[in-house]
Parts: structure tokens; C-alpha cells; sequence
């Protein structure tokens, strides 16, 4: 029996993943970031993001 390959997606939720911890769904893409926003949180300040109130 052949072993099938996923395709490679082009588009949609599964094309970008968070580069820390490897989580599909709400990826920050600006300034090519590919962070998901619960690791963004984490590691804001590192990055030299500021929150203003």
C-alpha cells in the first residue's frame, strides 16, 4: 500500500503556524512575526513593543 503525503496548502488556516510554539490558528503575520497572540504576549517586550494606555 502507497503511503500518501498531505498536499502542500497554498492558502488558509494550515499554510502559517507560530515559529515558537507550533500552534495553527491566530497568527500574527506583521512584520513578519508568524507568532501566535498568546506568544506574542509573551515576548512583546523583548521585542521592543510597547503597550500605551
Amino acid at each position: 500500500m502507497k503511503e500518501r503525503h498531505p498536499k502542500a496548502r497554498k492558502y488558509g488556516k494550515s499554510t502559517r503556524f507560530c515559529r515558537r510554539c507550533g500552534q495553527y490558528g491566530a497568527v500574527i503575520r506583521s512584520y513578519d512575526l508568524l507568532l501566535c497572540r498568546q506568544c506574542f504576549r509573551e515576548v512583546a517586550g523583548k521585542l521592543g513593543f510597547r503597550k500605551y494606555d
